[in-house]
């Protein structure tokens, strides 16, 4: 039975707002050592990820108001991880710092863009993509990790010099792309 296209509310904005919910009740979670909840958290999350996605193209449902929930609930949960996996410890401060940083200066150069009325879109790359999903299936294992065996060390060891690699030439190659963007000319613009 197809949905019908008019409900009261967006459903797959409805799902979004209820991933954007998850942040603090994941973030409390790892906070208490209740890790396996943490990680059956971001699971619900990731997989409703897909699931609103999915519904919002076969229904024809997508909204200008999904295209900016769905990015907020993606990197706020996933750098609420991070840095709360960070302060306690079980991932180091410099991959915490560089994951933020790079998110900040995207969502900082994004809106610098908009200020000076140079608009800017921003589609996620290949690179971008790969860092994304390095990034979530390290923060998962490294909670899965510690709910099974209550230590990541080995893990973070290896894994972590790889995200960091991944993250800095995802950034890098957003910031070629947005000084591209700035200090073209008019006429490159449309």
């Amino acid at each position: 039975m197809p949905l019908p296209r008019t409900l009261p509310v967006n459903l797959p904005n409805l799902i979004t707002i209820g991933r954007i919910l998850l942040v603090p009740v994941t973030t409390w979670l790892i906070i208490t050592g209740s890790y396996g909840l943490a990680f059956l958290a971001f699971l619900t999350a990731g997989i409703s990820d897909g699931i609103d996605g999915a519904i919002a193209r076969r229904y024809g449902l997508k909204t200008e108001l999904g295209a900016y929930l769905d990015p907020i609930a993606d990197k706020g949960l996933l750098g609420a991880i991070y840095v709360t996996l960070g302060i306690l410890g079980d991932l180091p401060a410099w991959l915490v710092i560089a994951v933020v940083t790079r998110d900040v200066l995207i969502v900082g150069g994004v809106m610098l863009a908009w200020v000076v009325d140079r608009p800017l879109e921003v589609r996620p790359s290949l690179t971008s993509k790969i860092n994304t999903a390095g990034q979530i299936i390290f923060a998962g294992l490294v909670m899965l990790a510690l709910a099974l065996t209550a230590q990541s060390a080995g893990l973070v060891r290896y894994g972590a010099p790889v995200v960091a690699l991944l993250t800095f030439i995802s950034g890098a190659l957003y910031m070629r792309d947005w000084i591209r963007h700035m200090t073209a000319g008019p006429q490159d613009l449309s």
